[in-house]
């Protein structure tokens, strides 16, 4: 895994700015604009599994973008839905317990208990999560079929194959999240752009990832 790459490599583009520049610009477009911007940074992933030299796409076809974007978001939705549906549970649970029962001591009990259970529900899934999607949208990547991003077998054993790999994924995601925060600075405008710019990083990690996971297993 060439972690520090993953960050420098857009540069190495002469267009790097107007790709990237793109993809922020189509962000400030309501749910269709960033599955528009997931399909791109997935033919990213797609590119580095080909060891291609030039990993940043043009933009030049927004109908595959999208309906690869759309894919991989039902399959990220569909892996995030437990952690979405236990959240919800937990935000709704004081108002049930409140209307229950006039016992303030009982109530705040619950709802400490509750808290506890899903902070630390939420931080187990969500480091499964972490190591999971980059599995899952490598596979996806190359089979190019929404199945692929189920494949549950052919996922845990790419994981199985290279955890270092899948580790490294999940901190990349860790700090491009933290490059991404930075746009606050130039407020909202900048956002997009580091977002978009964050995307690439985690794409490119992605790619490797899978290229040491079927390396390992001979695939």
């Amino acid at each position: 895994m060439e972690f520090g790459l993953a960050f420098t490599y857009p540069f190495q583009d002469q267009d790097w700015l107007k790709k990237i520049g793109i993809a922020g610009l189509l962000m400030i477009i309501p749910i269709i604009g960033q599955i528009i911007v997931l399909g791109w940074a997935l033919e990213i992933v797609r590119r580095v599994i080909r060891r291609d030299p030039n990993p940043l796409p043009e933009w030049s076809d927004f109908g595959k973008y999208l309906m690869d974007g759309l894919m991989l978001f039902v399959a990220v939705f569909v892996y995030s839905l437990p952690l979405t549906i236990i959240s919800s549970v937990s935000q709704a649970l004081p108002f049930v317990a409140m209307q229950g029962s006039t016992d303030d001591e009982t109530i705040a009990t619950i709802i400490t208990v509750v808290s506890v259970c899903v902070g630390c529900f939420s931080l187990i899934y969500g480091i499964l999560l972490g190591l999971l999607l980059p599995a899952v949208g490598g596979n996806f990547a190359v089979k190019g079929k929404l199945g692929a991003a189920f494949a549950i077998g052919e996922i845990i054993n790419l994981i199985k194959a290279a955890p270092g790999a899948y580790a490294f994924c999940l901190l990349g995601s860790l700090v491009a999240g933290i490059v991404s925060g930075l746009g606050v600075i130039a407020c909202c405008i900048g956002m997009l752009f580091t977002t978009a710019y964050s995307m690439t990083v985690q794409a490119h990690l992605w790619g490797q990832a899978y290229n040491v996971a079927a390396g390992s297993t001979g695939a």
